[in-house]
């Protein structure tokens, strides 16, 4: 065990799970919302950023955003800009090829085909998030 101590607390770490076995069907059901959710966190950082380097008040709980009424509408064009931002990178295939380099030994499926939505269409879109 391990302690770690901070000016507010002290954290006992143990690491003796190491030993236990791994329950595969709970990891299979579990990558995928929790990959969603990692997005959706780097989705509420880039607007925070954003909004900060615009001096826009804001404030999140999970996927809702806030501001003042006034920069409502600035903070929704950011809020799409940052997800098209995101989301028009090669996430799949980036996380398929941190897969392959962490497990070379393994074989993972191909990544499915794109579909014909064009992420511009966030953009003009007047309903987009919570």
């Amino acid at each position: 065990m391990d302690v770690v101590s901070t000016l507010i607390q002290s954290v006992t770490i143990s690491n003796d799970s190491d030993e236990l076995p791994v329950n595969k069907s709970k990891q299979k059901s579990a990558f995928p919302p929790n990959y969603i959710h990692s997005l959706d966190s780097t989705h509420l950082m880039l607007t925070a950023v954003e909004c900060h380097k615009e001096k826009i008040t804001f404030a999140a709980v999970h996927d809702s955003y806030w501001t003042h009424a006034g920069t409502i509408e600035k903070m929704n064009e950011l809020l799409r800009q940052q997800f098209v931002k995101l989301h028009s990178q090669p996430l799949l295939e980036n996380l398929k090829q941190a897969f392959e380099q962490c497990y070379p030994t393994l074989e993972f499926p191909p990544i499915p085909e794109r579909g014909k939505f064009s992420l511009d269409e966030v953009n003009a879109s007047p309903y987009f998030f919570a």
